[in-house]
Formats: C-alpha cells, structure tokens, sequence
C-alpha cells in the first residue's frame, strides 16, 4: 500500500541526482526515504531532515557532523553515509539502504534470545562502535532500534546523528540540555554530562542485558524514576530474570554496566575481547540455554574475526526495515519512526540539565556535591517538579494512540477512530494505486499519540485521476516541457525528424497525442523537428567561394576544416570532400575539406631491370606499368617518367625493352 502519496518528495529528483521513490520512516527531526541514486544506478537511503529545521543551525551541523564521522568509519557493521547536501530547504544525507529490521523488532518478536544469539548480535555491535571509539568518536545514543539485522543476516550499526569527538564537549545540545535516550544513558552521563567511550560500553552493556533477559533492566513508568535507577541501584543479573544463565554473562554485564566509568572497559574494543573470552569459555549448553528453545541457534562469529558480521536470521512476522510500517496491520513500526515505544523511554529525547537525581554517599558525593551547595539543590527540586508536571501533563492516560486505518474504507476508519475516542475529519485527494473511497492516509500518521477526544484528519482517495495531454506543436522544446509538467504529467523521450511545415527545433508531435486523458506523472514522449531535408548539392572539385555559396543557398551553414588533404579527385585548393553528405535538415551544419591535389612518390629506376622485375618492383611501389618490346630482348634500357622523378599513385610507368 503507498503511504507516501501526499510527501512533495516522494517522485521528486533531489539536488538534480537522488530520485526518491518511497517514504521510508518518519521521525522528529528527519524522514528516511528509498532513493535510487541516478549517476551510479543503486538503491539508497536518504534521510532529509524536515525543512522546517533547516534553518536551525544546530541541527544542520548535526547532520553534517553525522556525514561527516560516519564517512570516516569504512566499517562493514556501520550503515554507510554517501553523500551530504542540500537542495533547497533540504538538508539531506545519502546512506546505505538496509533492508530488514531492528534488533528491536526481533525482541519484540521473539523475547529473550540464547546467549549465542545474544552474542552473535552483540560482537558485530561492538566492532562497529569499536571502529568508531579508536577514531575518538563515541555514538552517545546506542539501542536496539539502532541495530539492523539485514535481509542477509548482517548486522550493521546505524544513527550516528548524536556522534561526537571525544576530544570535544559532547554532551549537551543547547544550554541545560542532554540528548539521549533515558534506558540506556549512564550515570555519569546523567549526573555530570560527562560523554566518552565507557558511556556507548554502558549502553551496549543494557543492550546485551535486554537480549538475555527479554525485557530492560530498569523498570519504572517514567523517565525520572529510571534515571533514579540508574544512579542509585546496580545493574541487575540477567539471570534473576532468566534462571539458568551462566555467571560468566551475569559479569559481563555487570562490569559492562558498573556505575563508576572506571570499572568499565575503556572502550569497546576491550569489551570486544572480554565478550569472545567469555563465548569461549562457554560450554555448548550455556551457549544454547534457557531460551534455546524459543530462539534457534547463530552461526558462530569466527574466533579472531576482526570485523565480525554477525548472521542473524530474521523473525517472520517482522517488517523490514525500509518498509512503511502502515503496510501491515498491528505491525511493529520501522526503525526511524517516530512512533512512541510502549513505555515512552526508548526514544531519543532532549533531557533538562541538571536531571533530577538523589546523590548519595557514595561516588556521586565523592565528584562535586560539596560543590553545588543549596543551589544545586534548588535546582534540583525546581527540575523534579518541572519534570513532574510535564509528565502529569503529556501522561498515558491523556493520550490515545492512532489507530492504523490505512487502506480501510472511509466509514470503516471513521468508526475505529471513533471506538478509539477520536474525531475525524475528511479530505481527498488523488491515489494511484489506493482505491477510491479508501483511506490513503493520516494526520497525525497511525502509531502517533493524540490527546484524547483529538481530531485525526482522513486523506481519502478519489482514484488515480485524470490528466490531459496538452496540444503543444510548434512550441519550443523547453516550452512544450514546462506545459507538460504544469499538467502533472512527465517530459519523456525526445526524439528528432524531418518536417517540411514544422520549423526546425519545435515540437511535431507528442506520444500520447494531445488531448489523451492520462494518469498524472505519466512520461509523453516528444518528436522535435529538424526542419525541412536537406538534397546536398555536389561541390566536390568546385573552388571552395562556389561551394560555399551554393551549400548556403540550400539553407546549411558552413565551416571549413582547418587541414586539408590529398585527393585524386580534386585538383589542389578545390573543395575534396564534405561532411555529412546526407541526412541534413535546414540549419544544419557542414564541413568543407580542402584538396591538396594527388599525392606523389618517387619513382622507382628500373633501368636495366629484366621486364619482369621492373614490374615486380613498379607494382610494389604503387604504380601501373606499359611496355613498349624493341626487338626481341627482355632488358628495361629506357622509362618514362624516370627513375627518381614523381608521380601521382596509380600513374603508369611506360618502359621500353630490348
């Protein structure tokens, strides 16, 4: 079902190379989109942030920084970044196209994984970050929505957008405020901004938790109260949540997670190393435990591997990455939408400074609480309320999510919104392949929230619609192309003939004809004219002022080569040859060649010579031979022209014999 109708994008060429064919996903601050890049002929991702940003200097850097540090990272498990532009309003990055899902799509499809699988998923994650950590870049915003598992079962790293130099203040985007995503920040992420290569092992460390246990490891309805988890409890053992687990995945992701950075790995190449340690140290029935038998065995990573790819079958029921998440009824939106998580905490979110917190006797008083003194806590107390208010106000229960009515007719949508406590409304516009009376889409798109009792705006198809092809013989080329695209419809192939009553260079026909009923966007093809035929008068040999005044007397324009050549057709300084000789129209244009006369070469003396010698060696030398037999003798005693002289290739050497 085409959900991207009503996108000006969709069917568009951005900056003159990227032509987009279909909405991928839609999030708060871009769109993803499948693109065919048009110079090299392949399939791609572009994402184009939404124009309404476009002038937000922050968030442009944002996207060049991402360009930028990911094009560094020539890493088989990072999604690629192209190209970075703008086109227009648009700000756009060109990416590798990924088709599959997210390794959130597998949890909520399959719940907790066999450490194997939790493992062949987490070694390709943590060569890619570990690429980025030794080019002193951390990701800042690792999650399962951020790990695609490809159709191929590789398993790439995407949404580099919060990347920064640890060598530089990463931690804020505005005064007061972080960016991050609440289940996965670390404490000191939290308490103090601080960002390097130990925040992504934190994260990665939640990450591999959520794959063995099936669910996050901080519980709580809201940000606030897992931000206080983060700070004041340990991580929990995967294994309270899953009996059966071995102790050796119970420490890593204890030490993965451990509150204080220094306790962690520095980055996530050492974390690499302890994850492959671990793995084999493992037996065959750890390796496959206590939720093998809902998740089947992973091809193994080979030991040693640098750059492991990590093969991961796909769950059935998963939409792919890179398809609208409205193609399936129920069906888990794809990664990059801006569709809510259940819980509200897996998005990326712009977080107040200082966060709320409650800092205790430990290494949180040991970093800087004397230094705050009864500001900090006034801060603190006007940030809890602040947060707290915001969260009664935007909470669960003032809002209900759209429901997916897509393709549905319009009074059936209208009544699942209505059970679901929403208004609606209705517009319609033209769908190509919706039908008519169908819902071609939302506002806002189904999976957002809405406060409740709010109005959700049905698009409504009105069929395919019909445009006419414009009458445009005799207009110009560019001129027939504008009226074509004013009509909706596509400037095709051109294609050029002979009119005898259509000037040269307007349009003599279209194909469909003028005045044909098409669907919009439909390519006409156009048949220009090249004028009336041209009968090439015969100049060859004429004096070069004759023959050009008799080539522009037959409506062809006239230039003349700059070297001449050899003919033995014309005498020197007469015209040799022009060019083209035939299929020419008014206007057109030729070539005259001057003749430098016949070409010469030494004749060869052959005085002396038996007859049949001299002809032998005449014969070689390019020339034709006549013999005039004095008595009956077989010797060469005379020839004309002579020995050393020069004639034309082809002339005959007379020889007399004797």
């Amino acid at each position: 079902m085409d959900t991207t109708v009503h996108d000006p994008l969709v069917g568009h060429l951005l900056d003159g190379r990227y032509r987009v064919e279909g909405r991928i996903a839609v999030g708060g601050m871009s769109t993803v989109y499948r693109a065919v890049d048009t110079r090299l002929d392949r399939v791609l991702a572009l994402k184009v942030m939404h124009p309404g940003l476009a002038a937000d200097t922050e968030f442009v850097e944002r996207f060049i920084r991402e360009a930028k540090a990911v094009a560094r990272l020539a890493h088989p498990n990072v999604v690629g970044v192209y190209d970075q532009g703008t086109d227009g309003t648009y700000v756009y990055l060109a990416m590798e196209y990924v088709a599959g899902c997210t390794l959130r799509d597998v949890l909520r499809g399959r719940g907790a994984l066999a450490p194997r699988a939790a493992l062949d998923v987490l070694e390709p994650v943590l060569a890619a970050l570990g690429a980025a950590h030794r080019a002193h870049l951390v990701h800042r915003d690792m999650k399962p929505e951020n790990v695609l598992i490809g159709d191929d079962g590789r398993v790439k790293v995407a949404d580099f957008g919060l990347v920064r130099s640890v060598d530089t203040q990463t931690d804020v985007t505005g005064a007061g405020a972080l960016m991050g995503t609440v289940s996965y920040l670390a404490p000191e992420q939290i308490e103090y901004g601080t960002v390097d290569q130990r925040t992504d092992v934190y994260a990665c460390g939640v990450v591999f938790y959520e794959m063995l246990a099936g669910r996050k490891p901080r519980g709580g309805g809201t940000p606030v109260q897992v931000i206080f988890q983060h700070l004041k409890e340990p991580m929990p053992a995967p294994s309270a949540a899953v009996p059966g687990l071995a102790p050796a995945l119970d420490a890593l992701v204890a030490r993965a997670c451990a509150r204080d950075p220094r306790e962690r790995p520095a980055d996530a190449v050492e974390l690499l190393a302890e994850v492959r340690a671990v793995r084999d140290a493992l037996t065959a029935e750890q390796l496959d435990g206590p939720a093998a038998d809902t998740v089947p065995a992973l091809p193994r990573v080979p030991a040693g591997s640098e750059e492991p790819t990590g093969v991961v079958p796909l769950p059935a029921a998963t939409p792919p990455y890179g398809t609208a998440a409205d193609d399936l009824p129920g069906a888990t939106p794809p990664y990059g939408t801006a569709a809510d998580a259940a819980d509200g905490l897996d998005r990326t979110s712009r977080l107040a400074m200082p966060l709320p917190q409650e800092p205790g006797p430990g290494r949180a008083r040991r970093r800087g609480a004397g230094r705050r003194g009864p500001l900090a806590v006034v801060l603190v107390l006007l940030a809890l309320l602040g947060v707290g208010a915001g969260f009664w106000y935007v909470g669960d229960g003032r809002f209900t999510e759209v429901p997916g009515v897509l393709g549905l007719p319009q009074a059936t949508a209208r009544q699942k919104l209505s059970a679901a406590g929403l208004d609606s409304s209705v517009r319609q516009d033209f769908s190509l392949t919706v039908p008519r009376g169908s819902v071609i889409g939302t506002d806002p798109a189904p999976g957002r929230r809405v406060r409740s009792n709010g109005t959700v705006t049905l698009t409504v198809s009105k069929g395919p619609g019909q445009v006419r092809v414009p009458t445009v013989r005799g207009r110009s080329l560019t001129a027939a192309r504008q009226e074509l695209k004013a009509a909706g419809l596509a400037p095709g192939t051109v294609t050029r003939a002979f009119s005898d009553d259509v000037p040269g260079g307007q349009v003599i026909s279209t194909d469909p004809a003028g005045g044909r009923d098409l669907a919009p966007g439909t390519p006409v093809a156009l048949r220009v004219s090249r004028g009336a035929p041209v009968d090439l008068p015969d100049v060859v040999g004429d004096p070069v002022t004759d023959a050009r005044e008799q080539l522009e007397d037959a409506g062809l324009k006239v230039v003349l080569a700059q070297d001449e050549v050899y003919s033995d057709e014309a005498d020197k300084d007469t015209v040799a040859r022009v060019s083209p000789s035939d299929g020419l129209g008014t206007g057109d244009t030729v070539t005259i060649t001057v003749s430098k006369g016949r070409q010469e070469f030494d004749v060869p003396d052959v005085k002396g010579r038996s007859e049949t010698d001299a002809k032998r060696i005449l014969s070689a030398a390019g020339f034709g031979t006549r013999v005039i037999p004095i008595f009956f003798g077989d010797t060469v005693f005379s020839q004309s022209p002579g020995g050393g002289s020069r004639a034309a290739k082809g002339a005959t050497i007379t020889l007399w014999v004797r």
